[in-house]
C-alpha cells in the first residue's frame, strides 16, 4: 500500500483512536493530501471528514458515564462536543504503555486543557511480564478470556492489554473518589486513558519524586502527604503494588501517585500483605536516604496494615 493509500485509509475514521504513527504526519502533511485529492471525483471518493484543525474531535461523548471520571466534573475540563484533540508530543515511554500530551481545546475560544494520554501497546509491542503476581486474586468471568491470558495466545494478550488498561482507569476513579492524591481520570476508550495532566501550563510535566532535593521541611512535608493518601487507599482495602520514587510526581508542592494498574487488592491477595509492605519500604528507602529517620517507614507499615484491617 502506497503513503498516499494510507494515509486516506487512516483520514476516513471521524473518530479514530491515534497511535505513535500518526505523529509522522503534520498538519502541513494533511493539507497537502487534502489538495492533491478531489473530494468531488465521483470515480475517486475520498472522505475527510474529521476536525478542520486538530488530531481528531473529542472523544467524549464516545465514553459511557462509567467510562468517565467521578461527579462532578471539574470546571477546567473540556467536554462540550465542538472540542478537538491536539496531539502536542509524548511525555513518557514505557514497556506496556506510551503517554502522550493532548490538548483539549474548542476551536476559535479560549476554552482548553491539558490531558495525559495513556496508550497501552497492542500485544505485538508488549509483554506485560508484571501480570503473574498482581493478577493473583482478580477474577475473569470468561473461562475462554482466562484460558487465552494464561496461555499467551493473541487474543489473550489483547485481553490483558484491556485489563490494564480498565484495572488502572478503574483503580484511578475509586482513588480520585476518597481523595487519593491521583490524576483526576478524565476517561477511557479502548486501551487509551485520559487523565488529567500534572504540570505546567507550557506543556512541562511535573517532575518525579526520585528527581528532587527536598530541604528537610519539604521532605516531611512530602512524607505527610504520600502516608495519608496511603491510608486512604488501605483503608479502601488496596496497595499502589508497584510504589517507588519514580512513580510518585511534584508539582508546586503538590505529591500526586502515578502508574495504578497493578493496584493490589490486600485482603483477596494472599501477598497482599509483602505488596504493601514492600510499597512503603521502596518508597521509604528514598526518605531515609535525605534523612528521614527509619522509625517512621516502620510505623507507617504497621499503620497501614491496621488500615486494612490486619491485625
Amino acid at each position: 500500500m502506497s503513503q498516499d493509500e494510507t494515509f486516506v485509509r487512516s483520514r476516513k475514521s471521524r473518530h479514530r483512536r491515534l497511535d505513535a504513527d500518526d505523529l509522522a504526519f503534520e498538519a502541513e502533511d494533511h493539507d497537502y493530501y487534502r489538495a492533491f485529492f478531489d473530494e468531488d471525483d465521483e470515480e475517486n471518493p475520498v472522505s475527510f471528514d474529521g476536525p478542520p484543525e486538530g488530531d481528531r474531535w473529542s472523544i467524549w461523548e464516545q465514553s459511557e458515564p462509567l467510562e468517565r471520571g467521578p461527579k462532578p466534573y471539574p470546571d477546567w475540563l473540556v467536554t462540550e462536543a465542538a472540542a478537538v484533540d491536539y496531539e502536542l508530543g509524548i511525555l513518557k515511554t514505557g514497556k506496556e504503555a506510551d503517554v502522550f500530551l493532548v490538548e483539549r481545546a474548542i476551536p476559535g475560544t479560549d476554552r482548553r486543557c491539558l490531558l495525559a494520554a495513556k496508550r497501552y501497546r497492542s500485544s505485538d509491542h508488549s509483554m506485560f511480564r508484571r501480570n503473574d503476581g498482581y493478577l493473583e486474586g482478580r477474577s475473569v468471568r470468561d473461562s475462554r478470556e482466562s484460558r487465552a491470558m494464561a496461555n499467551r495466545t493473541q487474543f489473550g494478550k489483547q485481553a490483558i492489554a484491556g485489563r490494564w488498561a480498565n484495572a488502572e482507569f478503574d483503580a484511578l476513579r475509586r482513588m480520585c473518589e476518597v481523595g487519593v492524591p491521583v490524576p483526576y481520570p478524565v476517561q477511557i476508550f479502548g486501551t487509551e486513558i485520559l487523565m488529567e495532566f500534572i504540570g505546567d501550563a507550557d506543556g512541562t510535566a511535573a517532575p518525579r519524586l526520585a528527581q528532587l532535593r527536598p530541604s528537610p521541611e519539604e521532605r516531611d512535608d512530602l512524607w505527610e502527604q504520600l502516608s495519608y493518601g496511603l491510608s486512604l487507599l488501605a483503608r479502601e482495602g488496596f496497595a499502589h503494588g508497584d510504589l517507588s520514587a519514580y512513580n510518585v510526581i511534584v508539582h508546586e508542592g503538590r505529591l500526586v501517585i502515578i502508574d495504578v494498574p497493578q493496584i493490589i487488592d490486600v485482603v483477596a491477595n494472599p501477598r497482599g500483605k509483602d505488596f504493601l509492605a514492600r510499597d512503603v519500604k521502596n518508597i521509604g528507602a528514598w526518605f531515609i536516604a535525605r534523612g528521614l529517620p527509619e522509625w517512621r517507614v516502620d510505623m507507617l507499615v504497621g499503620e497501614l496494615q491496621l488500615d486494612c484491617g490486619f491485625r
